[in-house]
């Protein structure tokens, strides 16, 4: 995960020593042509459309063309480069293709760490068939601004060893999104979090503060990358630490010589074992699913908050769907300070435009009126409703918190947005256990669940014909409508001093869940270091 960048260390000094072979100690002369993630640039979607921000400063195009490949010159691996003649780009119609054409950094993989970790994912190949599969909505995109900032193309494999490619991700380090950011790395690089958005989450505005980071750790080190990845997680202070200490014992200052924690010694091997991978994935008995060189999303200015729920409709996409697009929402339309930007489907883009410029702004969010009532205030009544006061407060002109018994508030309604999607409910099969009682048989227990007797028996092992006693604990799954946005399965390892209620209130859920979800006996003591598994929504828990 990407840890905070630790100020005031002295910088680590050019010497041989910190060289590398092939590519990894070449300098790289880019700046960060177009940062989004304070919302200070315009992008430009596949359609050539500006989506205007708050200030006009730089911008960058995102119009599914290959960007022009920049060669550097080789020379001597710590001194800057000068950039040579740009080389007209090639093209694929595979990006797996166009991905492994572009790798440069499998010189640096000949270490018998990273033959140990290539040997687990050949053995496991169904892992990042399913990786690969759910990069499909990501990869372009981050491939197309490492290219344009003149980065080894070699990063866009990097989330899959931080999130294996779900923007949703948590870790039980309080890190979170494609990138895994941590909340005080993300605030370090001006990633905004709040009651409404969360950037650590958000495609562009992570990938961008992502990209930020890895060049100015790149710098940091003298250009050696996988120092700069290394210091991506476990912090540049660690990294430079232990540089120092090397130095002064007279051993070697690469990555491969220094004493680091156990989890980022494990994660460059890691990196790089996949970078092998996907340069030959073949040779690894490994297929990857077909995927066009094609952008699978298009930017759209949306000019105003609008309800995901119609937003997804007007895409012609299910709600989760428009979540794992836009990930960065924590709510159920977007934030009224922006960003006013969506990311739909390509194929969908064009019809979407024209949709929303149908609807006016004002009808782009359901409404209802409520009846201030006694004992009422501006808090409680964001609460019951799923808003913020300050929304309250800004939507109905009100200069205090001060109310009126039967004054009347305008409030966003969630309710009325999600109708407008019917059908694009999501739902999970989940197990859930019945205590028989008296009366009861296989076939009554059966049609109360929706199901048939038979699978009710087979779920539980039993013959249609069996006796069941009351008392007796059956298993039952049934269909229950989730918001896969907001769910995670988050797996936390036990710290000292922790207890099952301090755990039940930091991730707001309860006792009862933890122990059924981890098979616990709440008579005994939970131990440090102890893994469980927790289901979480991601926007309640404060991660």
């Amino acid at each position: 995960m990407a840890i905070l960048l630790v100020s005031g260390c002295a910088p680590v000094q050019k010497r041989p020593d910190t060289a590398r072979s092939g590519t990894s100690g070449q300098q790289r002369l880019c700046s960060n042509a177009g940062s989004v993630r304070d919302g200070s640039c315009q992008l430009v979607g596949i359609q050539e459309e500006k989506v205007e921000r708050k200030h006009n400063s730089k911008g960058y195009r995102y119009d599914g063309k290959p960007a022009a490949k920049t060669v550097v010159a080789s020379a001597q691996p710590l001194v800057a480069q000068v950039r040579a003649k740009p080389v007209t780009p090639r093209v694929y119609d595979s990006i797996w293709v166009r991905l492994a054409d572009q790798l440069e950094l499998q010189d640096l993989a000949n270490h018998a760490e990273v033959e140990d970790k290539q040997a687990w994912y050949a053995k496991h190949p169904y892992y990042l068939t399913k990786v690969s599969k759910r990069s499909s909505r990501y990869l372009h995109y981050i491939m197309h601004r490492l290219e344009k900032r003149g980065l080894p193309t070699d990063l866009a494999l990097l989330p899959i060893v931080e999130s294996a490619y779900d923007p949703l991700a948590y870790s039980h380090g309080r890190a979170a999104g494609l990138w895994q950011f941590i909340p005080s790395t993300a605030k370090h690089v001006g990633i905004r979090q709040d009651w409404w958005f969360d950037g650590r989450r958000d495609v562009i505005d992570a990938t961008e503060a992502a990209l930020d980071y890895l060049e100015s750790l790149n710098k940091r080190f003298d250009g050696d990358w996988l120092l700069a990845l290394a210091a991506y997680n476990a912090g540049s202070g660690t990294v430079g630490r232990a540089i120092k200490k090397n130095r002064a014992r007279g051993k070697g200052t690469d990555f491969w010589s220094l004493n680091l924690p156990s989890e980022t010694e494990d994660y460059v091997p890691k990196f790089l074992a996949l970078v092998q991978i996907y340069k030959n994935p073949a040779s690894f008995n490994i297929s990857l699913p077909e995927l066009a060189d094609t952008p699978h999303f298009a930017v759209v200015n949306t000019g105003s908050q609008i309800d995901l729920a119609q937003a997804a409709k007007l895409a012609d996409i299910s709600v989760d769907e428009m979540y794992r697009l836009n990930p960065g929402f924590n709510r159920w339309m977007t934030s009224p300070e922006g960003p006013h930007r969506l990311l739909v489907p390509s194929e969908s883009a064009d019809s979407f435009r024209q949709r929303l410029a149908s609807i006016p702004p004002e009808k782009r969010i359901s409404w209802q009126q409520y009846k201030v009532r006694s004992g009422d205030n501006l808090t409680k009544i964001a609460r019951a409703h799923h808003v913020d006061v300050a929304t309250i407060k800004n939507n109905n002109q009100l200069k205090s918190s001060t109310l009126q018994i039967g004054q009347t508030l305008l409030i966003p309604d969630a309710r009325n947005g999600d109708s407008l999607v019917s059908g694009n409910e999501s739902t999970e099969v989940v197990k859930q256990f019945y205590t028989v009682q008296p009366g009861d048989t296989l076939s009554h227990i059966a049609a109360q669940f929706n199901t048939s007797t038979k699978e009710l028996a087979s779920w539980n092992r039993l013959s249609q014909k069996n006796v069941i006693r009351p008392g007796q604990r059956l298993s039952v799954w049934v269909e229950k409508e989730i918001d896969s946005r907001m769910i995670r399965k988050v797996g936390y390892k036990v710290r000292k001093g922790d207890s099952l209620a301090r755990i039940a209130n930091r991730f707001k859920v309860t006792v009862n869940d933890i122990l059924e979800w981890n098979k616990i006996n709440p008579s005994k003591y939970l131990r440090p270091g102890q893994s469980l598994t927790l289901y979480v929504d991601i926007t309640r828990a404060g991660l």
